[in-house]
C-alpha cells in the first residue's frame, strides 16, 4: 500500500490538518450551496489555483491522481444529455469536481499520521460507541486503499486489452473486487497478529 501525500512540497504541506480540513468542509458546503453552473466554475478555478501554488509538477500529480474520477463525470454528462438537463448535469459535475479536487489536495499536502491524529481527536466524544483509534485507524486504511484498487483496476484492463480487442467493460470488476477481499483479509490478520487496534 502508498499513502496519497504528494512528496512535491507545496505552501500548503506546513498548514495544519485540521485548518486544511476546516477549509475542505467550508469549502464543500459552498459547493452543496451553489446551483449555477458559473459560481461553481469559478469555486472550481479557485481550487485549481490552490494546486497551481504547487508548480506545474504538482498540478500534474494531482490531475493524475483524480484521473480515476473521469468515468464517472463522463457518465453523468451523458445521462444528462439524454434527458436534455445540461444545466442540471453541469451543476452536479461541477459540485463533484469542486468537492473532490478540494479533498485530493488535502490527502495531497497532509501527513496520514497527521490525520489520524486529526481523527482521533475529533472522534473522542464517540468513544463509548466507536474507539477512535478503531475510526482513525479505518479511514487511514481507506485512504491508503484507493490508489491500490485503482492500480489494479488500470493493470487489469491493461491486461484485458493485451489480450482481446473487446472493451473489458464489467469483467474487471470480479477480480478487482476478489483482490479486495484478499487485501482486506490479509490486513486483518496482520493486525490481529499486532493485538488489533487497541
Amino acid at each position: 500500500m502508498i499513502a496519497l501525500t504528494s512528496p512535491i512540497r507545496t505552501i500548503w504541506h506546513p498548514v495544519p490538518a485540521g485548518a486544511k480540513l476546516a477549509a475542505l468542509v467550508v469549502i464543500s458546503a459552498i459547493a452543496m450551496m451553489l446551483d449555477r453552473p458559473v459560481p461553481l466554475a469559478a469555486l472550481l478555478v479557485l481550487v485549481g489555483l490552490a494546486y497551481a501554488a504547487g508548480g506545474v509538477r504538482f498540478v500534474r500529480h494531482g490531475l493524475g491522481v483524480m484521473r480515476p474520477l473521469l468515468p464517472l463525470i463522463l457518465v453523468l454528462i451523458g445521462w444528462h444529455l439524454i434527458l436534455r438537463e445540461p444545466e442540471a448535469g453541469a451543476v452536479m459535475v461541477l459540485r463533484i469536481a469542486a468537492a473532490m479536487a478540494a479533498a485530493n489536495l488535502v490527502t495531497m499536502t497532509t501527513r496520514l499520521d497527521a490525520m489520524i491524529a486529526l481523527v482521533t481527536r475529533i472522534a473522542r466524544p464517540l468513544s463509548p460507541l466507536l474507539p477512535p483509534k478503531a475510526l482513525a485507524m479505518a479511514i487511514a486504511l481507506m485512504i491508503r486503499f484507493i490508489p491500490v484498487m485503482s492500480g489494479r483496476h488500470m493493470a487489469l484492463r491493461e491486461a484485458w486489452r493485451a489480450r482481446s480487442a473487446k472493451k473489458p467493460g464489467w469483467r474487471v470488476v470480479p477480480p478487482v473486487l476478489l483482490g479486495a477481499l484478499e487485501d482486506a483479509d490479509r490486513v486483518a490478520e496482520a493486525l490481529r497478529a499486532r493485538g488489533g487496534m487497541s
